[in-house]
């Protein structure tokens, strides 16, 4: 596996990132200084610690064993006039055509080039950095048939903090992500641009001089061991898993302050009700919740008003809800564990000396994964947008002021707020429909069924920051209602939650303002993992 050293750091120091797409920060995530690659695998905290925080990547004896093991039967077989896939054939549909040597070296430059024919915008840093360390990860095993001098190119890279330019669209998720990784062989070569650790774009072979780092000269099989495998999507599944972590007990927050604001009954959450039906996840959302209102002088309250059975399903059946995710993260998390300990390449080098052809690239058990997220994803979203409606609105709130505001009529309160997270709802259930279910035939019918798993990943990352902007929405009116119930005293993690939010800088109940910097710093608040942190203050640490 890959061994990490260190200690708690912040970034490699020759590292800056810059994503447009923000990611979750987990504050009690502790990132390492080095990873250590060897033949077997890496762990979701190293390709974390790589690709986030900016961890140096150093080579193995191990590994470089192993390379200069699988190189000397890929030389071996290049020296024979029997075609071999990948050493002495084209590719693709091409693949019928044996190459003479003197052609080879010109052959796998020509499939890095061709196939670095991405378009749209760029990818985020801590995507194209996951993707090379994972890409590497396999080369290390031993079974790509890449020579050592090219794995330690790929860490001399990735040290130096130089970023290809990769684009969004390229990668059918089959094959691997081709176009992606493409891109990222390319600036291997010297060509190509690449972003450097200042941030600033220039061409490849310019930062690759600066850091003294020579370019590579690829020989057989080389090229397209390089662009061979699934580590996009891959690396994109593992950090969402980290984030959605955050995010699924920043949910259980956010939902127990909800039934707390509405008056609602926490005996829904005892833990004998959930051990007959035991989904592990939804035990531990239902944990979660009753250790954040522990001590409320809230809850209990509902008969108060008006006769009232039972709460409505969005509340009482929070932990249900999160908790099926949870249970869908729990098998992401192993279809991921397993790709992380695998050798993705087309052809591989067996420890028999056979050179074979296979369909491991394709990405069918990460797409669906990844998809299944997607889905988790939108319905947390929904359900905590019902909550946030059923706050605002006077005849189900059970006493609070008209979407919350100081002077219902002359203000509008959180009303539009309300819009903007059903907005994003909205956008999550589209975002829920499966790109593995899609399929375009490729390269002239040889590639005839692909996982569409690059797609899959692409869509679960804007899935998971609109979830972020969801939540944030809902802690908003959530704080604000508790604090517009006096004379009843909140629990003591809700407090803390309510001061800490404050303290950041939100403002509670009021008359109208400018609402959009106070969602921006909600958003903020819940992205940075600072809500999870303040209950975890009072509660420790949630499951």
């Amino acid at each position: 596996m890959g061994c990490r050293s260190g200690k708690e750091s912040t970034r490699h120091p020759l590292v800056t990132f810059c994503d447009s797409v923000p990611t979750i920060l987990n504050m009690d995530m502790h990132s390492v200084d080095t990873v250590v690659l060897g033949t077997s695998g890496v762990t979701a905290a190293d390709v974390l610690a790589v690709a986030r925080a900016g961890a140096r990547v150093e080579l193995s004896e191990e590994a470089l064993a192993a390379l200069a093991a699988a190189r000397g039967i890929v030389d071996a077989l290049a020296a024979k006039p029997d075609p071999v896939y990948g050493v002495s054939t084209g590719f693709g549909a091409l693949a019928t055509r044996h190459i003479s040597q003197e052609l080879r070296a010109q052959l796998q430059r020509n499939i890095v080039r061709s196939h670095a024919a991405g378009m749209g915008p760029r990818v985020e840093r801590e995507v194209v950095r996951a993707l090379m360390f994972l890409r590497l990860k396999t080369v290390c095993s031993g079974r790509t048939g890449v020579r050592p001098e090219v794995a330690r190119t790929m860490a001399d890279l990735l040290n130096a903090g130089i970023t290809p330019v990769v684009h969004e669209y390229g990668s059918l998720g089959c094959s691997g992500d081709l176009a992606p990784l493409s891109h990222c062989a390319l600036t291997l070569m010297g060509e190509g641009d690449a972003e450097g650790p200042d941030g600033v774009v220039r061409p490849a072979a310019e930062l690759l001089a600066a850091h003294g780092i020579t370019p590579v000269e690829l020989r057989e099989k080389e090229g397209l061991a390089l662009l061979n495998g699934t580590d996009g999507m891959l690396g994109m599944l593992v950090m969402a898993l980290a984030d959605l972590e955050t995010l699924y007990k920043s949910a259980d927050v956010t939902a127990a302050i909800s039934l707390e604001a509405l008056l609602g009954t926490d005996k829904v959450l005892a833990p004998e009700l959930h051990a007959i039906r035991p989904h592990p996840g939804q035990g531990a959302s239902a944990a979660n919740m009753l250790a954040v209102l522990r001590g409320s002088g809230l809850t209990g309250h509902h008969q108060d008003d008006a006769p009232r059975v039972q709460d409505a399903y969005s509340v009482r059946c929070a932990p249900q809800v999160a908790g099926a995710g949870r249970d869908t993260l729990a098998h992401a998390r192993l279809v991921a564990e397993r790709e992380l300990a695998s050798a993705v390449d087309n052809p591989v080098v067996l420890p028999d000396g056979r050179v074979e052809s296979n369909g491991n690239f394709h990405g069918a058990p990460v797409a669906y994964v990844l998809d299944f997220l997607a889905i988790a994803v939108a319905d947390l979203a929904s359900i905590a947008e019902r909550r946030t409606d059923r706050l605002l609105d006077k005849n189900r709130s059970h006493g609070l002021p008209p979407f919350l505001a100081d002077d219902a009529g002359v203000d509008s309160g959180l009303m539009i707020a309300q819009y903007t997270q059903a907005a994003l709802v909205s956008e999550l259930k589209r975002l829920a429909v499966p790109a593995s279910a899609d399929s375009i035939p490729s390269s002239a019918m040889q590639e005839d069924h692909v996982s569409m798993g690059w797609s899959a990943a692409r869509k679960l990352r804007t899935a998971v920051d609109n979830l972020t902007r969801v939540l944030a929405v809902e802690l908003y009116a959530g704080t604000r209602a508790v604090e517009l119930r006096e004379g009843l005293t909140p629990a003591p993690a809700t407090r803390a939650v309510v001061e800490a939010v404050r303290k950041f800088g939100v403002e509670g109940p009021g008359p109208d303002r400018f609402l959009a910097p106070d969602l921006a710093l909600a958003d903020t608040f819940v992205r940075e993992g600072r809500l999870v942190a303040a209950v975890e203050s009072v509660t420790g640490p949630l499951a």
